[in-house]
């Protein structure tokens, strides 16, 4: 291994080390608590280290977003492929995963969804691994849009119902313990299927 090739690896390790610690730090303490004093202190780098990874606080939380998106998605994909009875079961299995990921990751759906991050949604600039959570539903979805129904405008609809509940539910405005009525509703009236 050559020097450079040690560099680069050591590198991406403290990448990693700065983003597992910002998503330790938000999930015990929420997102004002990480600051690059707070994360240097806990990895014992000086704040110059971390600005040399990171310009600041925004790059570390989408550098969050991207890491929730890629875990999001591989989630997504595997209770798709667990559920096996058909395209309803499926739907509702996909619904339930996405809010048990944001109930179980609420410092990260944050990065995701609700803070700056500095990434593009919607757009050709869109970082693949939001691309690639999107298609994790959309791929499941696609087939129960209904006829004349774009899949992608489905998707977002759907989308937008999910981050509606989570969003809802965690700020206590719905009862928590309702969440699942709330999912066969959705199951039942938007996918009809």
């Amino acid at each position: 291994m050559s020097v450079q090739e040690r560099k680069e690896r050591e590198r991406a390790g403290r990448e990693r080390l700065i983003v597992a610690t910002a998503r330790e730090i938000a999930e015990q303490q929420g997102w004002d608590a990480v600051t690059t004093r707070q994360l240097a202190e806990r990895i014992e780098y000086s704040q110059p280290v971390l600005y040399s990874h990171f310009r600041g606080k925004r790059e570390i939380i989408g550098a969050v977003a991207l890491e929730g998106a890629a875990e999001m998605a591989a989630a997504l994909r595997a209770a798709a492929s667990s559920a096996a009875d058909g395209p309803r079961e499926r739907v509702a299995t996909l619904a339930r995963t996405y809010l048990d990921f944001a109930e179980r990751n609420p410092a990260v759906y944050d990065a995701m969804f609700q803070l700056d991050g500095g990434l593009a949604f919607a757009d050709e600039d869109t970082p693949e691994p939001l691309k690639d959570a999107f298609a994790a539903l959309l791929e499941s979805l696609g087939e129960v849009a209904g006829d004349g129904v774009h899949p992608g405008l489905f998707t977002e609809v759907f989308w937008a119902s999910l981050h509606g509940l989570a969003t809802l539910t965690r700020a206590g405005r719905l009862p928590p313990e309702d969440t699942e009525p709330r999912v066969e509703l959705l199951v039942d009236r938007l996918a009809m299927v």
